[in-house]
């Protein structure tokens, strides 16, 4: 049962069989990657610093002019990066008909491998996003999320995802976008999960395109690496003070032809899955069987709040 203090809903300690996971570990972080001085760490937590007195104007700006408060919300994101110290390289090859699909809103989706992947999409369109509902009790992410409002989606209890998913598809509805990572947790980027499709229910039910990412992390070789994702027992802590240490790592974002709602979210969750991952190789054997065990609940909670079969258990975000 949960609790609720100061308008905080607190989760059970309690994992169900389909608790989203990731058999990413410790093992799979980098570590062998360049790192920058200490006195280059220093000026990065000023600048972060500097990044986050934006917030207030952020929020002052936002009750006046939603465009204005979009400009800020970029700029701050792109400050914030830099001070993160990694690079940020758009690749877009939608054609002009293609980017029109989702210039009034939409729902965009990728692959999740650390925290930065917040920053990242930010920087490249400010949205609201779908994120585990304890977020905004972390160090400085937490503040982040306070002022761009995301949505909370609590993992260890399955009966609030219909109000999640609903929650999406009001945002939609009014011409917002909203940014979900369908894997339902991270994973460290040369592995990958599969992407399930409780919330794309949203798109479907506002008829809104969806825009795949294709989103992973080079070092200065401009090779794939691993140096950035937040997995296994490291902290958030523990994964700032690392990434802030980071030299050369630049995050590469391809966006592609945005999908067409269409009527089941399965398949629309299938496409999506497909288009951000094409290209790409499979990650470790291991990784990829453990995942075929995690990708089938909360979408049946959604189902059975709409058509009441409870004996049917499919595929959350």
């Amino acid at each position: 049962m949960n609790t609720v203090t100061n308008g905080v809903v607190i989760e059970p300690e309690i994992d169900h069989a389909w608790m989203p996971s990731s058999p990413c570990s410790d093992s799979c972080i980098g570590r062998g990657i360049e790192t920058v001085r200490a006195v280059t760490v220093v000026l990065r937590v000023f600048v972060a610093v500097l990044a986050f007195a934006l917030l207030p104007i952020l929020v002052v700006v936002g009750t006046m002019s939603p465009r204005a408060r979009r400009r800020v919300t970029r700029f701050g994101a792109r400050l914030l990066l830099f001070a993160v110290g990694i690079g940020l390289q758009i690749d877009d090859t939608r054609s002009m008909r293609e980017k029109s699909r989702t210039d009034a809103g939409a729902l965009l989706v990728a692959g999740h491998v650390s925290w930065t992947d917040v920053i990242v999409l930010t920087a490249l369109r400010p949205a609201t996003f779908v994120a585990r509902g304890d977020l905004i009790d972390w160090p400085i992410l937490g503040l982040l999320a306070r002022a761009m409002r995301v949505l909370p989606i609590h993992r260890r209890n399955l009966r609030t995802l219909p109000r999640t998913v609903e929650q999406v598809a009001d945002r939609l509805r009014s011409g917002g976008t909203v940014v979900v990572f369908p894997e339902a947790t991270t994973w460290c980027g040369r592995a990958y999960g599969t992407f399930r499709p409780a919330l794309f229910q949203a798109a479907v039910d506002t008829e809104t395109w969806v825009q795949p990412i294709r989103l992973r992390y080079v070092d200065s070789a401009g090779e794939l690496t691993t140096a950035t994702c937040f997995v296994g027992d490291e902290t958030i802590g523990q994964s700032i003070s690392r990434i802030f240490r980071l030299k050369g790592i630049v995050a590469k974002i391809e966006m592609v032809a945005p999908e067409a709602p269409g009527n089941d979210r399965r398949d629309l969750a299938r496409r999506c899955n497909a288009s951000v991952r094409a290209g790409a190789g499979r990650g470790p054997v291991a990784h990829v069987a453990l995942d075929s065990v995690a990708r089938a609940a909360p979408d049946s909670t959604v189902h059975a709040a709409r058509d009441q079969e409870m004996h049917r258990t499919t595929s959350i975000a």
